[in-house]
């Protein structure tokens, strides 16, 4: 039973705590509604023990907070491979943002602990979904996130979304804030919202985000959402990630005959005319009509299935229903016709392209950086071109490699 008056709490194992201003009603009342709901849903009840201000409260809040900082920064430091990956098939949160940092760090040093982590995760199984979703700044891509992925969830699904931010070109920093758009689906228990810096990586995605998917694949996030930084048509890195790629548009917001240039246009599996809700109904009705005239002049992609011009929005939830229909209907129809498991094979060559031209630029500007300093300076001199600094520096890479070998 909650027993409440003015200026007074009760708790359990707690004396009456007197308040001198309407802070004591307002303590107590959050005490007893908290208590209510953990009643009804079955959850332990546990809460802080009253104090006399608001000062020494937020105080106290500051030095928890140190203390969890503190904890969660000793257990990052005791991690191995072998640990962690077995925490994050365990499903663990706080594992799996940090596997996702381990394969996200571009030192050397730390190439074998990504490596043994990668091995340990092991391959995960085919009846996943990853969507890649792009398009134009102002498209509204965030929010068709948020709604989508909390409807996904509604149906029985958990959900992992990667969010891509672009980084700037001279503090390398970025503000990683799709997940503060995001309040709804980064607050669910079935879901795992993750902000990554695109770090300079063309092509909208981070350089490890093919990995971090298949981490929450591995975490029991059995459908993954890859939102693009979402700064024009060369994009195409995520075709490479996912399973289905989704371009968002929206009416009015420039040339209707954009489909027709090639790019990101092409790549794309549903093109999704966003934002078509009230007195943008015309211009984006006028802007899906365009669209599916020029992707008449386009074949037909390597899956055999023309792209699909959809109307929605996540305002008002018009056509999602729909698109989610669509996405089932493709899954189901490439997994029946082989494209699913094609596709994906075709990822992981692909994936091990990326990785070997990096792993091997990396490789040699740790162990050549004098002779890549001294070309740099012969470019400032004018005594030599880009292209063939460029050329010198691997030739000279690609000898000592041959003379080691003998």
């Amino acid at each position: 039973m909650c027993r409440e008056r003015k200026g007074l709490t009760l708790g359990p194992g707690h004396g009456p705590a007197q308040h001198p201003t309407n802070d004591g009603d307002e303590q107590g009342a959050h005490v007893c509604k908290e208590k209510k709901r953990s009643f009804h849903q079955g959850e332990p009840f546990t809460y802080l023990t009253n104090v006399s201000s608001s000062s020494s409260s937020r105080k106290d809040a500051k030095t928890r907070a140190r203390a969890n900082a503190k904890a969660h920064i000793l257990r990052a430091q005791h991690w191995t491979p072998s640990s962690l990956a077995s925490a994050v098939r365990e499903g663990h949160r706080e594992a799996l943002a940090q596997a996702i940092t381990w394969v996200e760090s571009t030192l050397p040093e730390h190439q074998e602990r990504i490596a043994r982590l990668l091995e340990e995760i092991g391959t995960p199984a085919l009846r996943s979904k990853r969507l890649g979703i792009t398009g134009i700044p102002g498209a509204g891509k965030s929010t068709l996130i948020e709604r989508f992925g909390m409807e996904a969830v509604q149906r029985g699904h958990k959900v992992a979304v990667l969010a891509i931010d672009p980084s700037s070109t001279r503090t390398k920093g970025a503000l990683l804030g799709d997940k503060t758009r995001m309040h709804d689906l980064s607050m669910e228990p079935q879901a795992f919202v993750r902000p990554t810096s695109a770090s300079g990586t063309l092509g909208g995605v981070a350089r490890a985000t093919a990995e971090a998917i298949l981490l929450c694949e591995a975490a029991g996030f059995d459908m993954v959402l890859v939102e693009t930084v979402g700064v024009g048509q060369s994009e195409v890195a995520v075709r490479e990630m996912v399973d289905i790629f989704v371009l968002t548009l929206i009416g009015g917001a420039g040339d209707d005959v954009q489909g027709i240039k090639r790019g990101v246009v092409e790549m794309c599996d549903v093109l999704l005319i966003h934002k078509a809700d009230g007195e943008h109904i015309p211009s984006c009705q006028k802007t899906a009509a365009a669209y599916r005239q020029a992707l008449h002049l386009f074949p037909l992609p390597p899956s055999g299935t023309a792209a699909e011009v959809m109307l929605a929005s996540s305002l008002t939830g018009e056509g999602h229903d729909k698109l989610w229909s669509h996405l089932m209907d493709l899954e189901t129809a490439w997994r029946a016709s082989g494209w699913w498991e094609a596709q994906r094979k075709t990822q992981e060559a692909q994936a091990m392209h990326r990785h070997a031209k990096q792993l091997l630029v990396d490789h040699h500007m740790h162990h050549r950086q004098a002779q890549w300093e001294a070309l740099e300076q012969q470019l400032e001199q004018r005594s030599t071109g880009a292209f063939a600094a460029a050329r010198a520096w691997v030739n000279a890479a690609l000898k000592a490699n041959e003379g080691n070998q003998t």
